[in-house]
């Protein structure tokens, strides 16, 4: 079992109430992964003041010393890439490969920013006078607090740590409770390539009482926050009270749409990858397959048979294609929406159990389940399960494909399956979310693009991921300069 401390003002701490927690591992919860402090008030306020303290050193560095510091970092995180990945499996569930690509993922999001510390900066501006000089300047904002989710423990720490530390931030981190593990080991390697005291502080905890304490704090210019859509409400009105800069990205009910020209057997792999990989854990899975009724019948046997040969297990073991829930109250929901579904009139087209005995008797394991005869009005259309379970809805044609996609309050990924350019650039136009793909599964980013949802499921007004994820984490500065006298 690992032992983990917060990280305040460059020190390894335990909670100032000694308190502790522990994580155990999802398809075999015999085992203790690892404990952690449990955190309060007292201990997010030491965060703060240890960010606040260290923030005029790390601002007076060149964003090129920064970018050093990340880069280096990254180096270190992929000498223990095999070591990290074995752990994210244990404390998280997803299998090994979907970890040692997330792993990846972390190490390349610190490389490309260690590379575009080079750029960081404003621009000049052509004056209306002679002899006058305007430009811009990209200064940090001092302190800022990131709130991460479990889903992804080592990608979306690791993408938003990177541009707030390279535009030269002090960041106050709570990782979620399930799975803390990794934003840890980032920390770790950041404090070994030689990140300075104060500058990164790592608190774990009940989010309540640290959360709380990030989003009111008078010393907090601005907060991350990736999680669900009632939870980022509250602390997005934290924020606003005190005009701090908020950024909330938030849930999705992300649709695929299979048109009647669509390859079948293309439309239906990508459904069962976006839906069924990471355990339909993702804000970015498909939940949602629309399918135009020609071709209804063909796609949903390939779908079915698709979904019943998916290995589930043990992440760790060789051969598995889905792993558990994260936990217990995660997979009481999932099977809770299958049962509701049933109850509004869907069908139970395959999976919907729980698996149990021998392998499965000490995890969280669930069926692939796909659900037939969907109404948009059925909570299965409208809510985010957060699992691996798949709503066929039928569509008499593209229009009313699209419709059936935009009617609901999420907008994040979207996918649609067709062979018609004419009709893909129309969905992408019409299309109300965030990311589009076109015969792509509607998970998986570019980490030099981009990345955000419309409605609720974001705030929609910084970007995450890409060269522009540093606007939220910076101001830009106008100097006007009259050189004449």
């Amino acid at each position: 079992m690992e032992k983990y401390a917060n990280l305040i003002n460059g020190e390894w701490v335990a909670a100032k109430s000694a308190a502790t927690c522990q994580t155990r591992n999802p398809a075999d919860t015999l085992e203790v992964v690892a404990e952690y402090p449990q955190s309060g008030k007292e201990d997010a306020l030491d965060a703060i003041e240890a960010a606040r303290i260290a923030c005029s050193g790390w601002r007076a560095t060149t964003p090129v010393a920064r970018g050093r510091i990340l880069s280096k970092a990254s180096q270190i995180l992929e000498s223990r890439k095999a070591a990290l990945s074995e752990l994210l499996t244990r404390e998280e569930g997803k299998t090994l490969a979907e970890s040692q690509g997330e792993v990846q993922r972390a190490i390349d999001i610190f490389r490309f920013f260690g590379g575009m510390s080079y750029t960081l900066g404003g621009q000049t501006i052509p004056h209306d006078l002679p002899n006058n000089l305007l430009y811009t300047v990209r200064q940090p904002l001092g302190v800022v607090a990131l709130i991460t989710p479990w889903n992804f423990p080592v990608a979306i720490p690791a993408w938003k740590l990177a541009p707030a530390l390279v535009a030269g931030n002090a960041v106050i981190i709570k990782p979620a409770s399930p799975s803390p593990a990794m934003t840890l080991e980032l920390a770790k390697a950041l404090t070994e390539a030689g990140l300075p005291k104060g500058v990164l502080n790592v608190v774990t905890g009940e989010g309540r009482a640290v959360g709380g304490q990030l989003a009111g704090h008078p010393a907090v210019a601005a907060l991350s926050f990736t999680g669900s859509y009632s939870v980022g409400q509250q602390i997005y009105q934290q924020l606003s009270q005190r005009m701090a800069r908020a950024q909330m990205e938030m849930g999705g009910k992300n649709p695929t749409i299979v048109l009647a020209d669509a390859d079948l057997d293309l439309a239906a792999t990508l459904v069962v990858k976006a839906g069924f990989g990471l355990t339909g854990q993702a804000c970015t899975a498909t939940s949602r397959a629309i399918v135009e009724k020609g071709v209804l019948g063909p796609f949903t046997e390939k779908l079915i048979a698709k979904a019943n040969a998916l290995k589930v297990g043990n992440g760790l073991r060789p051969g598995i294609d889905m792993g558990p829930a994260v936990s217990q109250a995660q997979l009481e929901s999932n099977l809770r929406y299958v049962e509701g579904a049933l109850k509004e009139g869907a069908e139970l087209l395959c999976g919907g159990q729980r698996l149990t005995g021998g392998d499965f008797a000490h995890g969280f394991f669930m069926q692939p389940t796909v659900l037939g005869n969907v109404q948009p009005r059925m909570a299965i259309a409208c809510e985010e399960v957060f699992g691996p379970v798949v709503a066929v809805m039928p569509a008499d044609n593209f229009d009313e494909a699209m419709a059936l996609a935009n009617a609901v309050e999420m907008g994040l990924s979207a996918s649609v399956v067709t062979r018609d350019i004419k009709k893909a650039m129309v969905y992408a136009e019409r299309i109300e979310a965030g990311v589009v793909k076109i015969n792509q599964i509607s998970t998986g980013l570019a980490l030099q693009a981009p990345f955000g949802g419309v409605k609720k499921s974001s705030s929609d007004n910084y970007k995450e991921q890409g060269a522009g994820a540093v606007e939220f984490y910076s101001r830009l500065k106008t100097v006007y300069l009259d050189y004449s006298a």
